[in-house]
């Protein structure tokens, strides 16, 4: 972790949600003036698509499961020292993986496979992280301690398949039989080094339907915010302002001394309400180190 150049990461499974926490970030960002590098967490697949595809039928034919869950197809070694590096010095090197065919036409590149690496933004106040592993530690790297304010997006398992069938199927032109495969071949991965970071996180976002999900692959559609509540998990944080968040958000209530449970349409406000003040503080003491840098006092 790094007071001077701090880093924010969002954590989460695919077909998570954690796009929806990214928005309500960036809109607090833009209220805060802070200019933030961003990270995009597929950029750190080791493969491309039709490699990843013929390691996925090799390991079949040995039957072993390989996913992008797991460090077999992710580099945590280049992550970790991206998280390293900019905590350190306030730079880095990025890329995109292209998922679609409208991301990957600006590049003249065929999606599934990523743009060349580049130098992240000079001079930001903050670097972004969102993606599948911004607090993943194995037996050789360790993301997570980089990290000023882990947040991880976690559905509840039948919700987080539905939301990833429909994505993949409607918005990514994956066949539905293929996602189903995906979710099934990335199930060890997934209780190896997806879940253990939502035991790191400094707040979970939980979100809980209210409609019946018991069989997922027959949904049609995906339970609406109004449909669900959504659990917020606080763990390390102090002076967390509970009575407050009673009063502001209708119908939320505390399920345990550290969990404040909010109605599903209330989560972008209770996100905002939630991070701005962590996001704040941590700009402060940013600036104030930088302050006292500038007037050449020993920090």
């Amino acid at each position: 972790m790094s007071a001077k150049h701090p880093i924010i990461a969002i954590t989460g499974s695919s077909g998570a949600g954690t796009t929806t926490t990214t928005n309500a970030v960036k809109h607090i960002f833009r209220s805060l003036n802070i200019d933030a590098a961003f990270v995009e967490g597929d950029s750190f697949h080791r493969y491309t698509r039709p490699e990843m595809d013929k390691i996925i039928r090799e390991a079949q034919q040995e039957s072993k499961h390989i996913s992008y869950f797991g460090r077999e197809a992710n580099d945590f070694g280049a992550l970790e020292s991206l998280f390293d590096t900019y905590s350190e010095t306030g730079v880095g090197k990025i890329r995109r993986y292209l998922h679609t065919f409208d991301e990957a036409v600006p590049y003249n590149q065929l999606p599934g496979t990523f743009t060349p690496w580049q130098d992240l933004k000079q001079n930001t106040d903050l670097m972004f992280y969102e993606g599948l592993h911004g607090g993943v530690v194995d037996q050789e790297h360790d993301v997570a301690k980089h990290v000023d304010l882990l947040i991880g997006m976690v559905p509840i398992i039948n919700l987080e398949w539905i939301q990833k069938l429909i994505r993949d199927t409607s918005d990514r032109g994956h066949s539905r039989e293929k996602v189903m495969d995906s979710i099934v071949r990335s199930m060890d991965d997934y209780i190896n080094h997806i879940t253990p970071q939502f035991s790191r996180t400094h707040i979970n976002f939980q979100r809980v339907p209210t409609v019946d999900t018991s069989n997922p692959f027959s949904a049609k559609d995906i339970p609406s915010l109004d449909e669900s509540f959504v659990v917020i998990r606080f763990r390390g944080i102090e002076d967390v302002d509970f009575p407050y968040y009673l009063r502001m958000i209708e119908g939320s209530f505390m399920s345990r001394i550290n969990t404040l449970v909010v109605p599903g349409g209330k989560m972008g406000l209770a996100m905002e309400l939630v991070l701005t003040p962590l996001i704040k503080d941590i700009i402060v003491k940013k600036r104030a180190l930088e302050n006292l840098s500038a007037l050449d006092i020993p920090i």
